[in-house]
């Protein structure tokens, strides 16, 4: 799950070596949340106008958390 991130935000911007995943353990209800922390010059490009970027990525992330039956948030920092 990690790696699907920091694929899917490498794709976004300019800066790839900026890109950074942090995972949080599992809290008390079972949600997995990843951090995720780009160069701030690439934070317009990973939220995107009106966040429906950071939207997408979110929803592709739920998606591939719930084939295998976890639960994942997204936080972009």
């Amino acid at each position: 799950m990690e790696e699907l991130l920091k694929t899917i935000a490498r794709g976004l911007v300019e800066d790839k070596d900026a890109v950074e995943v942090a995972v949080d353990p599992v809290n008390e209800e079972g949600v997995i949340v990843y951090h995720l922390h780009v160069a701030p010059d690439d934070m317009g490009r990973v939220i995107g106008k009106q966040g429906k970027i950071a939207k997408a990525i979110r929803c592709v992330m739920r998606a591939a958390a719930n084939r295998v039956n976890e639960k994942v948030n997204v936080e972009i920092d």
